[in-house]
């Protein structure tokens, strides 16, 4: 845990900025953001997964724009 104690006559921007600075050199703000935006590889294969998908409809899409037929509808309903 970082601690900055005030010094005399310090003001408050100095105070915050020499505790920004210890907190950027200890690392504690990369290891809260590796934390933070984690990614399971699982959540990673279903993100290609969910891509891929997205990818051949678009491309089925366009296909039958140039085939000039009404284009069907994706989706779950």
């Amino acid at each position: 845990m970082v601690e900055v104690k005030r010094k005399d006559n310090e003001s408050f921007e100095s105070l915050l900025r020499r505790f920004n600075r210890k907190i950027q050199q200890s690392g504690v703000l990369i290891r809260a953001r590796k934390t933070r935006f984690f990614e399971s590889p699982k959540s990673r294969n279903l993100q290609k997964v969910a891509a891929r998908r997205r990818s051949q409809i678009r491309s089925e899409k366009e296909e039958q724009k140039k085939m000039m037929r009404p284009v069907k509808k994706f989706g779950r309903r």
